[in-house]
């Protein structure tokens, strides 16, 4: 299969690629930087304008969408507003391309998040619940996103609502990694607060079986079947980390915390439920299902 994914040069982008290539798929990474993906074949793109050096890379391919800034930045006016438009920007110009398109793409795979639930509390979510109105950052950004991504003709279209993907040199394991290491691994705010993560290795998988799954379509969870509350979460890093010992982090520290790392708090303080109901119906098998488990194996990686 030929597979074109769209913002592939980052972190994610490359272990999927990765992942593909080593099983024989044809992957082509559009990319805004001029510096050559390890993984994949590098086709430059603006982004913005559609052109034929890689619109005509769509032709019969898989599509995957990544394309968006990073997250881990504080909630002001103008970084919602980069984090909007580097997300809808590109995903409008690959809609534009594939309308020109003899044919419909085989199948998209458009990347989004749970957080476009916000702060859900102990409501357990499947791919049935409601997208939430706020906040802006994230769960306004993920419905841009996904309205942007609808306009892509398709045969097929999946929408994949993540949890945390943790892998080793990412900002979110590292960071997480890191308060432990600095001695704060205790609860962050509360420690009641759901977190739903997911395993790099299974979010590969969960990228293949999407792939060849006809019978998958709308949104899809990826995410691990058992959310854990980030009081389980950070003691689990403390273990896995030999740290008897963490501190923690009221929610008054993290505000004030957060000033100085420019990340939006909420990333640490909200937390969702998010269950991957379509994905355990259709037989998808999970190599880490579990918390301990899952970073035993990354920390060892």
């Amino acid at each position: 299969m030929k597979v074109v994914i769209a913002g592939g040069s980052g972190a994610l982008g490359q272990r999927i690629a990765q992942d593909l290539i080593g099983r024989g798929h044809d992957v082509v990474v559009l990319s805004r930087s001029a510096t050559p993906v390890r993984w994949g074949r590098h086709v430059h793109w603006d982004g913005r304008t559609v052109e034929a050096g890689w619109a005509s890379e769509l032709a019969g391919a898989a599509l995957l969408n990544l394309c968006g800034e990073l997250v881990f930045r504080r909630a002001t006016p103008a970084n919602i507003a980069l984090l909007t438009s580097s997300r809808t920007e590109p995903t409008r110009a690959l809609a534009r391309a594939c309308a020109d398109l003899d044919q419909p793409i085989p199948v998209l795979l458009q990347m989004s998040t749970l957080a476009i639930y916000g702060d859900a509390g102990e409501t357990v979510l499947d791919e049935s619940a409601p997208p939430a109105d706020g906040p802006p950052q994230m769960a306004g950004v993920a419905r841009a996103w996904e309205d942007a991504a609808a306009q892509i003709p398709a045969e097929r279209r999946v929408t994949l609502r993540t949890g945390i993907v943790f892998d080793p040199g990412t900002p979110a394991f590292d960071r997480l990694t890191g308060f432990v290491r600095w001695g704060l691994g205790g609860a962050m705010g509360s420690g009641r607060q759901w977190i739903s993560w997911l395993h790099v290795d299974d979010m590969c998988a969960i990228v293949r079986f999407c792939l060849d799954d006809p019978s998958l379509s709308g949104v899809v969870h990826a995410t691990s079947p058992h959310p854990v509350r980030n009081t389980e979460l950070m003691s689990t890093l403390r273990r896995s980390l030999r740290r008897p010992v963490g501190l923690p982090s009221p929610a008054p520290l993290v505000h004030v915390g957060s000033v100085f790392l420019r990340a939006d708090p909420a990333l640490a303080l909200s937390g969702r439920r998010g269950v991957p109901k379509k994905l355990i119906e259709a037989g998808f098998v999970f190599a880490h299902p579990e918390l301990e488990s899952a970073v035993i194996d990354l920390i060892a990686a």
